[in-house]
């Protein structure tokens, strides 16, 4: 119960400031009368899919994946648009060149789509490595994400 209070507190938190270290974060919730350590901070980050966006005040903050998505949806489905160069595969294998500084930024577009036969990704710095369940179920996730460039 403890857990999902702390973890309902930081999400509080960081829609209400930008908190863009895990100290910061520990800090806030210190104030907020929780005992927690940065080991504990780490565990929620991970649990609650937290991850650093540009800020406004401060260079980066933490942003929550699902609330995040919501809002911006369009502009994610925008930008895979302008950025992927091409998407090739090899056996369970699929290789998405993107511009120059959007691995990343793909991976996190293909990461929210949520397709069940993606069983991992790694990104570079243009290029993002997905792998498939199975070579039959690759040409179907390719197919998925060219939908996206049309």
């Amino acid at each position: 119960m403890r857990r999902s209070l702390r973890q309902q507190k930081i999400l509080e938190i960081i829609s209400g400031k930008e908190i863009d270290t895990q100290e910061e974060l520990c800090d806030e919730l210190i104030k907020a009368n929780f005992n927690v350590t940065q080991a504990t901070i780490s565990r929620d980050i991970k649990d609650l899919k937290l991850y650093k966006v540009a800020g406004t005040k401060k260079k980066y903050k933490y942003a929550s994946f699902d609330n995040y998505v919501d809002s911006v949806t369009n502009r994610m489905t925008n930008l895979f648009k302008g950025c992927v160069l091409s998407i090739k595969y090899a056996n369970n294998l699929i290789l998405v060149k993107t511009m120059r500084g959007n691995g990343s930024t793909v991976g996190v577009f293909v990461d929210s789509l949520q397709i069940s036969e993606i069983i991992g990704s790694v990104a570079g710095d243009d290029t993002l490595l997905i792998v498939v369940d199975s070579n039959e179920n690759v040409q179907h996730v390719v197919d998925l994400l060219k939908d996206y460039l049309s």
